[in-house]
């Protein structure tokens, strides 16, 4: 179970997402099955990391991770988690984000 930090998850491990974690940075994507935003996110982050050596995407299912959806405060999907190299949350998002912003996002995650 994710470590809790005043009520707001501060770092995941790589058990919590069933995946290691990135080299330099994760991208953590909440999603549904019937969510129009979360495809086109699938597509953002996917470029994004074949354009960032290092940075891993990992998607998950909302409905079947409730534990983690109920102990990082999802609310809808998709939502964005950036974490850095030790699983640290830098930053989050919901909504179809833009490649831009996840490229200046990770930035903080990278030390850039």
């Amino acid at each position: 179970m994710p470590r809790e930090a005043g009520g707001d998850v501060e770092r995941l491990t790589s058990g919590d997402l069933d995946t290691s974690l990135g080299e330099r940075a994760t991208l953590v994507q909440f999603s549904s099955a019937f969510c129009q935003p979360c495809r086109a996110t699938r597509r953002i982050l996917s470029e994004v990391t074949e354009m960032v050596p290092g940075v891993a995407h990992v998607e998950i299912d909302a409905e079947s991770r409730l534990d983690l959806v109920r102990s990082l405060n999802i609310l809808r999907t998709p939502t964005v988690l950036i974490l850095d190299p030790s699983g640290r949350v830098v930053k989050r998002a919901s909504g179809q984000p833009r490649k831009a912003d996840v490229i200046g996002a990770l930035g903080l995650a990278i030390g850039e």
